[in-house]
């Protein structure tokens, strides 16, 4: 029997499609699948009996999820053109020229600048230099670090060390750079066996003496008192008696600066060692008529003037080798080329 309509309508079909969509499509098409390809969710809908009232059915709203389309992206070769204009590629010209232009000046620049920024580079290295070589000397000059704590004496013989170290010492804590050695030679200036003298700093705190004494040549008797002295007539030494080891030297009452006796002294230091040591005494009353005493029998030696004195020297010195130590008598060596000894 025939339902009359109205009353329970049918069931919505499975695909999920409403009535109104279907009279849009017809009967015959399916639904457009998305830009992307998928199909379209279908509407759902459906009606569910109601029990509780007698056996009629409940309509359900149905619900229905569709995706939005997504619009198609448009290639950006349309957006801007297949191919650029005639004005674009004149700007782009333009502008590569600029750039080029740019690079041009900036290089000539450095070209031009070259040798003004050499000059800058080579004042700079010097500028630093000289400011690390005054930072140098700044820390060598006020650092205690490089401060005088020892002094070291050598060369002295008849010289006690000690007392020329207490001298020196009393600049201790000094920087080695500003030691006052003004004062230095002025207190060494009280020791008369001193001849000379050379410091040498020794880094970090150490300050060497070198001395050098005077070498005694003879001994002058002068109102009973034998003064040693040296060839420049310094006295070193004071003795009432006869001082052993030098000869005695009689400038004929003439003092130490006279002519007589720097012809003496000459003669003396124109002598080996071994040979002067065997002359007892030394006179001359001018510079030509210098004569010796050796010691033993008291051998005379005629000199003459201190001129050619080391050819007279050798040829004394042979005299004596063939010479009978014990025989009294005169060597002449005046004339160096022919030396003679005379037996008393």
């Amino acid at each position: 029997m025939k339902r009359p309509e109205g009353f329970d309508k049918p069931v919505a079909e499975s695909t999920g499609l409403s009535a109104k969509s279907r009279r849009k499509h017809g009967a015959g098409e399916q639904p457009q699948a998305n830009s992307r390809g998928a199909a379209p969710k279908s509407h759902r809908s459906g009606v569910v009996a109601d029990t509780s009232s007698g056996g009629g059915t409940k309509p359900v709203k149905s619900t229905a999820v569709v995706d939005k389309p997504q619009r198609e992206r448009t290639p950006r070769s349309r957006l801007r053109g297949s191919e650029p204009t005639p004005d674009s590629l004149a700007k782009k010209q333009l502008r590569q020229a600029a750039r080029a232009r740019k690079r041009a000046e900036r290089a000539e620049l450095r070209r031009f600048t070259r040798r003004a920024r050499n000059r800058k580079l080579t004042l700079l290295s010097v500028t630093g230099v000289v400011a690390s070589l005054l930072a140098l000397i700044a820390v060598a000059v006020f650092s205690p670090i490089l401060a005088l704590r020892t002094v070291v004496v050598d060369g002295t013989n008849r010289i006690d060390p000690a007392e020329i170290q207490a001298v020196v010492e009393t600049q201790q804590g000094t920087p080695l750079a500003l030691l006052n050695f003004d004062a230095i030679t002025e207190d060494l200036s009280v020791f008369p066996l001193i001849r000379s003298y050379v410091t040498e700093i020794v880094p970090p705190d150490t300050l060497l003496v070198h001395i050098v004494e005077r070498e005694p040549i003879g001994s002058v008797k002068v109102d009973g008192v034998f003064r040693l002295v040296d060839p420049a007539g310094i006295t070193i030494q004071e003795s009432a008696e006869r001082i052993e080891g030098v000869p005695v030297i009689d400038a004929g009452g003439a003092d130490t600066s006279s002519p007589a006796f720097s012809a003496v002294t000459e003669v003396l230091l124109s002598l080996p060692a071994d040979l002067r040591t065997q002359v007892q005494s030394a006179s001359a009353t001018t510079k030509d008529d210098v004569s010796l005493v050796l010691s033993g029998v008291g051998q005379r030696v005629v000199w003459g003037s201190a001129s050619d004195s080391a050819r007279k020297a050798v040829l004394l010195a042979s005299l004596i080798s063939i010479t009978d130590a014990g025989r009294a008598g005169e060597f002449d060596v005046s004339a160096p080329s022919n030396g003679i000894f005379r037996p008393s």
